[in-house]
């Protein structure tokens, strides 16, 4: 019984994937941030 072999590029693809996911959540936490920051400056 012989296991098949996985595309290393598939797994590159797949942890740069989850690495831009990442990024996105983190980027859009600070745009809500700085967003309720200038809110609460201007009230």
């Amino acid at each position: 019984m012989t296991t098949p072999l996985r595309d290393p590029d598939a797994d590159i693809r797949r942890r740069q994937r989850s690495r831009a996911k990442v990024m996105a959540l983190i980027l859009g936490a600070l745009v809500i941030l700085f967003y309720a920051i200038s809110i609460a400056k201007m009230s």
